[in-house]
């Protein structure tokens, strides 16, 4: 078993991170350049697993794809029958069974072990109901495409992941009938995730009603129609900016974020609020966000309902503050990557930490901590919530780091370099 000796600090970070492109806007254009009228380019592109996965998935359905580095080609093409790989990405495994609905032929999906305990049934019955053949109600499972998807309308409980909505929504538009959906069921979780699908839709010309209140969200409309070539700019993936803004936190220092967006519908720009509501100072000039960490870390009371993927850093933050916190509206971790909700509690208790699961988040109450294995479950977020904590807490080793890969190829050396006074700044900006 590899384990990663996590790095530790005994002076406060001051660095500067450029960050690659956000999986979930990359993901999303290449889907959409797939299924669009003319060819697409897509610059800033992020090349991790996840988005590497996306690409072999849509070239083995038909389309032509050039990638050179953070540039992406997509050529459309008629789809066919093929064989796809999703490995453990909720993306691919749930946003292409509906483009392989479209295709002329079998298309067979498969993918990572643990990602066959990842909920999907949601998704492949809605497609049945919409006219689709699918043979399986997890991975593996095949899609009889036919070359053409009835659509029409379909009742879900997409309380699970917001990831069904959105992966209806993106294929909708190239449905017969194209597509009216409702969700039955409790709050949907991730929202600004599907209100980045329908601006992105709409970016490419698709005709999409949405509700104008997100917290009373039930019904999305797509209208038939051809998808629009976009040349797609990624913004940086805000997300995976967080643990390296926690590292500011955490150590009293100050981490800056170049090209952070004025406006955006990821999820991760929510952390500036979090580590403001923590103690530290945020604010973003000339579009650099810069975080300073405060001198001590206050706990937090806080629904994390529509940024649950924040959830493993913000756990670590409170890990290390000086008070209770409380993490709530988070019960649809348990079928993310891993048990997320479990895994935190476990790993940060086999440090000598006090974490209580509860029916729907988490409560931690800070104590000291001491050295130890941390074992990431094959989950990217768990492996940099370890990182995290190890600047503050000696002694940790991260079980396979590498699968931070998934988002976030070089983890590890901007890492370093963040806590390398003399390459910090060089480093993040190659």
């Amino acid at each position: 078993m590899n384990f990663w000796p996590a790095p530790h600090v005994d002076v406060p970070v001051h660095a500067t991170v450029t960050l690659p492109g956000s999986k979930s806007i990359t993901n999303r254009a290449l889907v959409l350049a797939a299924l669009a009228d003319e060819p697409s380019t897509i610059t800033g592109a992020l090349r991790s697993r996840d988005t590497n996965l996306m690409i072999a998935a849509l070239r083995a359905l038909g389309a032509d794809i050039h990638a050179e580095g953070a540039t992406v080609t997509v050529t459309p093409a008629t789809l066919g029958a093929g064989a796809i790989d999703c490995g453990l990405a909720g993306t691919v495994m749930r946003f292409l069974p509906p483009v392989a609905a479209l295709a002329s032929g079998d298309v067979a999906f498969d993918g990572d072990e643990q990602a066959r305990i990842r909920p999907l049934r949601t998704i492949l019955d809605a497609l049945r109901a919409l006219g689709a053949g699918i043979d399986g109600d997890t991975l593996p499972f095949t899609v009889r495409g036919k070359g053409a998807l009835r659509g029409g309308t379909v009742t879900i409980d997409a309380s699970g992941s917001s990831q069904f909505v959105s992966g209806l929504l993106l294929s909708a538009a190239r449905f017969d009938e194209g597509l009216v959906v409702n969700h039955d069921g409790k709050a949907l979780p991730s929202m600004p995730h599907i209100e980045m699908t329908v601006e992105m839709l709409r970016s490419a010309d698709v005709r999409v009603q949405a509700p104008a209140d997100s917290f009373r969200a039930q019904t999305w409309t797509v209208e038939p129609g051809p998808i629009r070539a976009v040349d797609w700019r990624v913004e940086p993936d805000l997300s995976n900016a967080t643990p390296f803004l926690a590292a500011a936190a955490v150590t009293g220092g100050t981490v800056n974020i170049p090209h952070w967006p004025r406006l955006t519908t990821q999820p991760g720009d929510v952390i500036r609020e979090i580590l403001v509501r923590m103690g530290a100072e945020a604010r973003v000039f000339d579009g650099t966000l810069t975080v300073h960490g405060p001198d001590r870390l206050a706990g937090i009371d806080i629904d994390l309902h529509d940024v649950g993927e924040l959830t493993p850093t913000v756990t670590a933050l409170a890990a290390l503050a000086d008070s209770p916190s409380v993490l709530r509206g988070i019960g649809h971790l348990r079928g993310h990557e891993t048990d997320r909700l479990a895994a935190l509690s476990t790993e940060i208790n086999r440090l000598g930490g006090k974490v209580n699961e509860t029916e729907d988040g988490l409560e931690i109450v800070p104590v000291p901590l001491h050295g130890g294995q941390w074992h990431s479950y094959a989950d990217h977020r768990m492996a940099t919530a370890g990182a995290i904590l190890g600047l503050r807490v000696p002694g940790i080793e991260i079980e396979d780091i590498g699968t931070t890969a998934k988002t976030l190829p070089n983890f590890v050396d901007l890492w370093e370099r963040m806590l390398d006074p003399t390459q910090a700044e060089e480093g993040a900006a190659r």
